[in-house]
């Protein structure tokens, strides 16, 4: 620090007003690019964030009757039927009649064999058990069919807890 006051002793007066003036410009530039600019920008964002919560808040209770509703639906989807029958039934439902070869109960749930079956309707179908019937994979092995988009399953599904 003493080398400091040093240099800026040894300086002329007119070169002094500039070190001084130059000073004080970077210090409000500090001020106000590093701090208070960032500081605004952040109490900006969190008042938008706010908002869009309070927003949230009020279309969800304008529109709770209608999830409640909704929810109840989505969980509904105990047929009364057994896995074993539910599995197959959809399966065939999703086009996979013909790759189906068979079907059996496994402890709490259900094992399935397909062979040649179509890759895409297979997922949709593995999609709609879990999402409509709450059966979740257990466990699952796929090869690779003779033909491109065919595979060959072995699937165990057991009851998800929901």
């Amino acid at each position: 620090m003493n080398k400091l006051k040093l240099w800026y002793a040894s300086l002329q007066p007119r070169e002094q007003r500039m070190v001084l003036i130059g000073a004080v410009a970077l210090s409000v530039i500090v001020l106000v690019g590093g701090i208070l600019i960032p500081l605004q920008s952040m109490v900006s964002n969190a008042v938008g964030a706010k908002e869009t919560k309070r927003e949230d808040l009020a279309w969800m209770r304008v529109h709770a009757p209608e999830i409640q509703a909704g929810g109840a639906a989505a969980l509904a989807g105990d047929t009364g039927e057994a896995p074993v029958v539910l599995v197959d039934r959809v399966g065939r439902e999703a086009g996979l009649a013909s790759a189906l070869r068979g079907t059996q109960p496994s402890g709490t749930g259900v094992r399935v064999e397909l062979e040649a079956a179509p890759f895409d309707p297979l997922i949709t179908w593995l999609a709609t058990l879990d999402e409509r019937y709450g059966l979740a994979i257990e466990s699952i092995s796929l090869d690779r069919g003779a033909s491109p988009g065919v595979v060959n399953a072995n699937i165990t599904f057991t009851q998800a807890r929901r």
